[in-house]
């Protein structure tokens, strides 16, 4: 019998990349079985090399609001791409795009573009440590901020996922600069404040924490951290790169009534190319080069492409979201949660889902999931049965109980009725 072309294209990659992806995630080390090998995207669907369609829940990791090659980003594209790919001088796109995010999200009053999530926190705490004369940082057990160095310390997400430990090849020095504490814990981060406040430059934090699965924040909890933070004299900075554009026009912040001395941004921001970004109070971004002495640069910051896809994107979105649309989005994740969570119940496995914008997350849990740990004691095993019954149904979930799943624009009423059909047949199964 011939290899399917996916498992062919696994065992070719694995001899010349390493675990054959480009970011292990990919690999399905959660979940088991050989990734399959994606061919092309159209709208809410995504088409592998074997010739399967599947419902997308992945969207490039939550970049994709407007679904693949929705035609006005691929029309933007090709514009700009017959102009030039790349120019290493400014482009007029680059100050529409930062006057675009600084009109949407009020407390970025300077941006400043790069080309990744990554790149855009590792940015933004160097920032803040110039800034404060601060060496610490404080993150939240499960929250992810991208991998340098200093931020792969009780990480969650593709760090939890593999069984990493926390931060292999990251000196200890360097290690210790990052403080730790639980999500949705205020006595926690109140407590490290009083022992520890005089040296914390900054506390960064996923408002909804997507890289342990969409666990959302309490009532107050987000202000409170940040309350906690300008009290003690540190900068309080909003990792947006995942919910930003995508749980509100505003980000989270807007939802949640938040001021944060810094954003990042990423994902939504670049319609499906590589991008990142970084910005809030203008006293704060006067320190960065060459306005300032804070270095950061980069040979494809602002890309011209990139630019283009992003404020096509952006501008599809200031438009719709005045037409309801993160509204309808929350209201179809919460229907995907309810079709899980009832599922569930009929066959009596304890489950636990939550949904907010354009982005749920479904746990085999009895619940309430709330913090890292109890992300961590949703069972693997079963997740992993039922996200592979669901791809034989033809839904794509993301391979990681520990990752936020998300939906696009273009997730309708079919894509709904498909998806409840197939949570249905899943369990049947389990």
């Amino acid at each position: 019998m011939e290899m399917p072309r996916s498992q062919a294209a696994f065992e070719r990659a694995k001899r010349v990349m390493p675990g054959g992806v480009n970011s292990p995630v990919r690999a399905f080390g959660a979940v088991g079985g050989t990734p399959f090998f994606a061919e092309r995207g159209e709208g809410a669907y995504l088409y592998d090399i074997d010739g399967h369609r599947y419902l997308d829940y992945i969207l490039s990791w939550g970049s994709l609001i407007w679904g693949h090659a929705h035609p006005e980003v691929v029309r933007a594209l090709r514009e700009a791409a017959a102009k030039g790919t790349s120019f290493g001088t400014p482009t007029e796109l680059e100050t529409e795009m930062a006057e675009l995010v600084t009109s949407l999200v009020p407390s970025i009053e300077v941006v400043r573009m790069v080309n990744s999530g990554t790149e855009a926190t590792m940015s933004a705490l160097r920032l803040a440590r110039a800034y404060t004369g601060r060496p610490c940082v404080v993150k939240f057990e499960g929250c992810y901020h991208g991998h340098a160095d200093s931020l792969l310390v009780k990480a969650g997400s593709g760090v939890a996922t593999l069984g990493l430990p926390d931060s292999p090849g990251v000196p200890a020095a360097t290690a210790e600069t990052t403080l730790t504490v639980p999500y949705n814990n205020l006595d926690a981060l109140a407590e490290l404040f009083t022992r520890r406040g005089e040296q914390i430059a900054a506390v960064i934090i996923e408002p909804v924490a997507g890289n342990m699965g969409c666990v959302l924040p309490e009532p107050g909890y987000l202000q409170g951290v940040q309350d906690l933070a300008r009290r003690h004299g540190a900068l309080f900075i909003c990792d947006e790169v995942m919910t930003g554009f995508r749980v509100a026009l505003g980000g989270a912040q807007s939802r949640w009534g938040l001021d944060p001395d810094l954003t990042t941004l990423g994902k939504v921001i670049g319609g499906g190319l590589p991008v990142g970004a970084y910005g809030g109070r203008r006293e704060i971004m006067a320190l960065v080069a060459p306005e300032g002495p804070v270095y950061q640069a980069g040979t494809l910051s602002g890309n011209p492409l990139a630019m283009a896809a992003g404020l096509t994107s952006l501008r599809l979105l200031a438009n719709a979201a005045a037409d309801g649309l993160f509204e309808r989005l929350e209201r179809f994740g919460q229907a995907v949660v309810e079709a899980f969570t009832e599922a569930g119940r009929r066959v009596g496995v304890p489950v636990w889902g939550s949904a907010v914008g354009g982005m749920f997350g479904l746990f085999f849990h009895a619940g309430p999931v709330r913090d890292y740990q109890d992300a961590r004691a949703a069972d693997k095993e079963m997740y992993a049965r039922f996200f592979h019954r669901m791809l034989e149904h033809g839904v794509a979930l993301t391979p990681s109980q520990l990752e936020a799943k998300f939906i696009s624009a273009l997730h309708g009423e079919a894509e709904l009725a498909l998806t409840q059909e197939a949570i249905d047949a899943a369990f049947a199964s389990l």
